[in-house]
């Protein structure tokens, strides 16, 4: 009886020993037939559709067992048929290739039809059965075998394949074998926009909705590397609605709410792609987004990333009326003028123009604060004595701007406030980015009415304009030469400006006849043209010795030299009559 019970022991130790070496042999036939069959069916011209979805299916089932090791404890008959089937099912595969390959489609094309079908079930349920023995710890992650990344020219086949191995791991693995199979898939994502387009439109939906699911993971490592995925995804047009429609905007923002900071910030940058234009406004909404992100900014543990991420999606969503409103009754204004006070430039920047997005509509939120009191709080920003950088001022002048230049009331109430002397300021002492920019502020500025054009003559612009006319950037000059031209319209700015003994010689020189089409050319003779119309002002220009640039432009049969030039003769004719008469 011991005997026999010794000898069957042995028995079972061998025939347990027989599976241990038959087993990975398996998975090692199984992957060369595979890889054997991938190989064959792309010089495969028949049935495109059939062995295109045949072949996902390998690729499907060569990551899986690539990325498989045969658990030490769990090793049982069922995977050995499992495995002994899937190299079977690869071999007939194999042969059905080969008569598809011959095209005499031996036994009919019907039943060659049949036969992929048939190949095609299999290897799905066989990717099924796998996806169960990895749950069920039968297989296991091996950190021996991995695809290597494809090189810069590798073709779309092995860019294709590189991608389905990588989301097979992450499927498949550990937490720590999904997250090094993210970190590779991020990786690709960023360098090669192939790698997007294979993820998000050769996938079914797969890809992308894989990733999705992932943010659910109760890992954050996992869940955070998913979300940078779909960060990337989302950044392209053309593939941010398959993010949407695969469900992402409500698990990105309840990371928005009780994620790490990290992954914070990951989610509040794929709300800010996502809401880059407003077709996705309204889902952010409906999932409690705009609570989430004013939570966030009014929370002064924020980092400054996270923040402005927040404040740009906010922004965005704003340009939806109803969103705008339910952004005021969540409570906006108070947390965007508080973080007007913040240290950082940033953050200053963001809520400056959040808050020139939502007065653009002031009918919405005139009984919470008027617009006039948010100018004056970006007047601050103004003030030469204050601490605030230039990009920030120059971003208070734009916000301005669209503020207070939509009415004429608006822009008198401004002029009032020393809003010129800060703007001519700037424009004498401002660094170039400000300078330009209070340039260009004034240039609209000046349009606006006859008042506003008096009050920058008598703040002293006309000087300073034609100082910028002779600086080295077309761009200035020609803004500088509208300004003046438009100022100078006016009778008592024009009477002002011919007064100083080197204004009218000053523009003269600046005409430089070798320049005969410039813009800036142009709105100068349109300032002469304004200063002829006066006996001082033409005796000022005879009197110049750059008169001889405005006649060599006339002789270039410039049209308003010509005509300023026919002015002044008729000038000098009509004052020896007086002469004569008198």
């Amino acid at each position: 009886m011991r005997a026999a019970a010794a000898a069957a022991a042995v028995a079972a130790e061998e025939e347990e020993e027989e599976e241990e070496e038959e087993t990975p042999s398996f998975v090692a036939k199984a992957l060369h037939l595979i890889t054997s069959v991938i190989s064959s069916s792309y010089s495969i011209r028949s049935f495109p559709a059939k062995w295109r979805s045949i072949r996902e299916n390998l690729e499907r089932l060569h990551s899986d067992l690539s990325a498989a090791a045969v658990s030490a404890n769990r090793r049982s008959p069922e995977l050995s048929e499992l495995l002994q089937a899937i190299a079977s099912t690869a071999e007939e595969t194999h042969r059905i290739a080969l008569r598809c390959a011959d095209e005499s489609y031996g036994g009919g094309r019907l039943l060659l039809q049949s036969d992929l079908d048939a190949a095609s079930a299999k290897l799905g349920a066989h990717i099924k059965h796998l996806a169960e023995a990895y749950s069920q710890g039968a297989l296991a992650h091996c950190t021996a075998i991995v695809v290597p990344k494809p090189g810069p020219g590798a073709s779309r086949e092995d860019a294709r394949f590189y991608t389905r191995d990588l989301l097979s791991r992450a499927r498949v693995g550990d937490f720590e074998m999904k997250i090094e199979a993210l970190k590779s898939l991020n990786g690709v994502l960023s360098e090669d926009d192939r790698y997007v387009k294979i993820l998000a439109t050769e996938e079914d939906h797969g890809g992308v909705g894989f990733l999705v699911s992932l943010l659910e993971n109760g890992h954050a490592g996992v869940r955070e590397n998913a979300l940078e995925a779909i960060c990337i995804v989302s950044g392209f047009d053309s593939y941010r609605g398959e993010v949407v429609i695969a469900g992402a905007i409500a698990p990105v923002i309840q990371i928005l709410e009780t994620g790490s900071g990290l992954a914070k910030e990951a989610a509040a940058r794929a709300l800010k792609k996502l809401t880059e234009n407003s077709d996705n406004a309204w889902s952010v909404c409906a999932h409690g987004g705009v609570t989430a992100l004013l939570k966030v900014c009014g929370d002064v543990n924020s980092g400054s990333e996270l923040v402005c991420s927040a404040c740009s999606v906010l922004k965005s969503l704003s340009a939806v009326e109803e969103i705008k409103r339910f952004m005021l009754e969540d409570g906006a204004i108070p947390i965007f003028v508080n973080l007007l006070n913040s240290t950082q430039e940033v953050i200053q920047i963001q809520a400056i123009e959040f808050l020139a997005a939502i007065f653009s509509s002031e009918h919405l939120v005139e009984r919470r604060m008027s617009k006039e009191e948010v100018v004056e709080l970006l007047l601050r920003f103004l003030d030469p004595n204050s601490p605030h950088s230039s990009k920030s001022r120059e971003v208070a002048l734009r916000a301005i701007e669209a503020l207070s230049f939509s009415s004429t009331s608006s822009t008198n109430r401004l002029i009032a406030s020393g809003f010129l002397n800060q703007v001519l300021f700037f424009i004498k002492n401002g660094e170039i980015s400000i300078q330009q920019s209070a340039l260009k502020a004034s240039c609209r500025l000046c349009g606006l009415s006859a008042e506003a054009k008096k009050a920058m003559g008598d703040a002293g612009f006309m000087p300073e304009l034609v100082r910028m006319i002779d600086v080295s950037s077309s761009h200035v000059r020609e803004m500088a030469a509208e300004a003046l031209c438009s100022i100078i319209s006016v009778q008592r700015n024009r009477r002002r400006f011919i007064q100083d003994e080197h204004n009218v010689s000053r523009i003269l020189q600046l005409l430089k006849p070798e320049e005969e089409k410039s813009v800036t050319k142009k709105f100068l003779l349109s300032v002469l043209m304004y200063i002829t119309d006066s006996n001082s002002g033409r005796r000022k220009i005879m009197s110049s010795d750059y008169v001889k640039h405005l006649e060599k432009l006339a002789e270039f049969n410039v049209s308003d030299a010509k005509k300023i030039v026919k002015k002044l003769a008729g000038g000098r004719i009509r004052s020896m009559f007086n002469g004569i008469w008198s």
